[in-house]
This record gives structure tokens, C-alpha cells and sequence, in this order.
């Protein structure tokens, strides 16, 4: 398996996975919430961010993302992992790579989380992540990188 910045040969591939992913989890595709996978080039690199593959013999096995929100404020989002290839640590790679680009570029970074998934929660307070809000179902968290970074 390995983790490469998004392009645009995935595409269909990246969204196709995503969305698969989410109905498994008993999630409805949202055309709102889930239109930035029109365009990922355009939501996420060409802004700021970055979107990340895990590829398996070329196949999509799992994304994350760092979504830019202003000059010092990303969030970590995206972050999915075929069913198949959970509990081999490809998620905490996939985690890991969003943090560092975060790391690199910002100065506070975000993310979210259904309150159901605990190994997940556990990972980003593990990480240095404070909850700021729970809402309707909905953990918050945010960090500050600014003893991390350099910018």
C-alpha cells in the first residue's frame, strides 16, 4: 500500500470510493456536504489543501484530506478506509499525513467525527486534539499547531 497526493487520473476513483464508503457506514450521500468531490482538484490542492490516496495494486483504499479554511486555519477531513483493510494501520497513515500538511502550512487545524466512532476519538486526543463542541451526534475538535510550526 502506498499514500500519494491526489490527481486527477483518480477522480472517479476517489469519489466513487468515498461514497462507497459511506453508505457501508449507513450514510446518505449528501449532494450539499458531498459536492466537493466533484471537484477534489479544486477543493482541496488548488486551494490550499491537499487530498491523499491510499492505493492497493492501483485500487482506492482509503483518503484524507486537509481542507483549507483561511491563511491559518485547516481542517482534517475525509479520512476513510475500506472495510477490508481496517486495523492495519492505514488510517493512522492516512491521519498522519493530513497532520503533517497541516503542520507545514497552518497554524490551527480542525476536524470532525460522528460520536459513534471511539477508536477514532481516541486517535486524535492521542494526538493532542481537544473536544470544542459535541452537536447532535457530532464531536468537534481542534489544535493548535503553532509550537509546531514555524510559519
Amino acid at each position: 500500500m502506498n499514500i500519494v497526493p491526489f490527481s486527477p487520473v483518480y477522480s472517479s476513483a476517489a469519489r466513487s470510493f468515498v461514497i462507497d464508503v459511506l453508505c457501508g457506514e449507513g450514510f446518505d450521500y449528501d449532494p450539499l456536504k458531498d459536492s466537493d468531490l466533484d471537484d477534489i482538484q479544486g477543493n482541496y490542492p488548488d486551494r490550499g489543501g491537499a487530498f491523499f490516496l491510499c492505493l492497493s495494486d492501483d485500487e482506492v483504499v482509503g483518503t484524507s484530506a486537509v481542507k483549507n479554511i483561511d491563511s491559518d486555519v485547516c481542517e482534517i477531513k475525509r479520512l476513510y478506509v475500506k472495510k477490508e483493510c481496517r486495523g492495519k494501520g492505514v488510517g493512522f497513515a492516512l491521519f498522519s499525513k493530513a497532520l503533517v500538511y497541516a503542520e507545514n502550512n497552518y497554524s490551527y487545524v480542525r476536524l470532525k467525527t460522528d460520536s459513534s466512532l471511539k477508536k477514532a476519538i481516541s486517535i486524535y486526543v492521542k494526538n493532542g486534539f481537544s473536544v470544542v463542541k459535541e452537536d447532535k451526534g457530532t464531536v468537534h475538535f481542534e489544535k493548535s499547531l503553532q509550537s509546531d510550526n514555524s510559519k
